[in-house]
């Protein structure tokens, strides 16, 4: 399980994304230059794939190694669950 700090640390990038995205959307409805909207697109997406990197990360450090006291199906389902969100993160 996820510390209340981590939580709060996730919550701030997101809502610091979340800026970065109203920005974009105000940057088109102000007719701003392609190239500069994609440059911002494109820090938004990474900003994000950063926050699901984390969100991996804890869950590999913490319910992983919950799982690894379990019975052998909850590791292998475990498993399973972190390499299907892993596959998912890739095709991002």
């Amino acid at each position: 399980m996820r510390t209340t700090a981590e939580d709060e640390a996730v919550l701030r990038r997101l809502r610091r994304l979340e800026g970065q995205v109203r920005g974009v959307a105000t940057m088109i409805e102000s007719g701003s230059y392609c190239i500069d909207v994609l440059t911002q697109i494109a820090a938004a997406s990474g900003a994000l794939q950063a926050v699901a990197r984390q969100l991996l990360d804890d869950h590999i450090r913490h319910c992983l190694s919950q799982a690894a006291q379990a019975s052998a199906d909850v590791q292998d389902e475990r498993v399973d669950e972190v390499s299907q969100a892993i596959a998912r993160l890739l095709r991002a």
